[in-house]
């Protein structure tokens, strides 16, 4: 808690606007929001959480402890795009300073459950699914249209998340790639290579990434119908020729870090979201990005 306070004191202001209450400041509330994460309760839960450990609001300086409703309006305020940038900004620049960036980043995405389910419920469900195919699609389809989706491009090295981006829905994944590639590149200036599955396969991510970018990309070129013919542009027939076989000890075997660090969030930070609306489950997503730089932070610096 105290750390997430120190970060957002550093990026961010005090107050949203010049006529607020001043009752708490946006990183007293931000330390607040990454306790509830890390905690994974409710806005109530986190409330009398901190009601019995009133000694750690004091030690960031609050009077007393935030309502449960306060806490609600902000999550929405704090967590917007720009302040997200900032804090990554923050977190990256801490790392580098700390010599921990590597030169590689791995590009990979996750879904994320709209609401906690046992897997016994599952199984019942899939054991009562509709026989009838066409139920059955339409429902996968509403399914698919309404699952939170994260996009990650984790430093290879340290495990930290560089870039991250959230939205709704199971569509293609290299759209991401290169506004992933540029953020990363952004926060870590020495980037050489980057790494990603099939699902970002592109002639155009690869063109971009080595003659304007100037990063090495590997990425399978498995995307589309499976062909024995050879892809058709350049760079996917050369990443066909050179990813071909096990790639232990290559370089590009290094991707899999990616999902490490989406199996980490999940295991310590939960595979489900609270939130309902879609706007709300992106600032979800991405409050756990920053929850995750930190506990990666937190622990190099113990």
């Amino acid at each position: 808690m105290r750390f997430a306070y120190e970060l957002a004191k550093r990026s961010m202001r005090d107050y949203s606007n010049k006529f607020s209450r001043k009752d708490f400041t946006l990183p007293q509330l931000f330390a607040c929001l990454v306790v509830r994460e890390h905690q994974n309760k409710s806005y109530r839960g986190v409330e009398a959480l901190l009601r019995d450990s009133d000694h750690w609001c004091k030690q960031i300086g609050m009077k007393r402890v935030p309502d449960h409703n306060t806490l609600c309006r902000a999550f929405k305020v704090i967590l917007s795009l720009s302040r997200i940038g900032r804090l990554l900004d923050r977190l990256a620049q801490w790392m580098a300073l700390s010599k921990a960036l590597g030169i590689t980043c791995a590009i990979d995405s996750t879904i994320y459950d709209t609401h906690h389910r046992s897997r016994h419920y599952e199984q019942r469900c899939r054991h009562y699914s509709a026989s009838d195919e066409k139920t059955s699609n339409s429902r996968r389809s509403r399914s698919a249209r309404r699952s939170p989706k994260l996009s990650l491009s984790v430093d290879t090295r340290s495990h930290i998340i560089l870039a991250a981006r959230a939205r709704t829905g199971m569509g293609s994944d290299a759209p991401d790639f290169l506004p992933l590639l540029r953020d990363s590149q952004r926060r870590r200036p020495g980037l050489k290579t980057a790494l990603a599955d099939s699902g970002y396969d592109s002639h155009e991510n690869h063109r971009i990434a080595r003659t304007e970018l100037k990063v090495r990309s590997l990425i399978q070129a498995n995307c589309g119908r499976p062909s024995a013919k050879p892809p058709a542009s350049w760079y996917r027939r050369m990443m066909r020729k050179k990813l071909s076989g096990s790639q232990k000890g290559k370089p590009y075997g290094q991707r899999a870090q990616s999902e490490t660090v989406n199996s980490m969030m999940k295991r310590n930070l939960s595979d489900h979201l609270r939130v309902r609306t879609a706007k709300g489950r992106r600032r979800e997503q991405m409050l756990r990005v920053i929850t995750h730089d930190l506990m990666v932070v937190l622990s190099r610096l113990e």
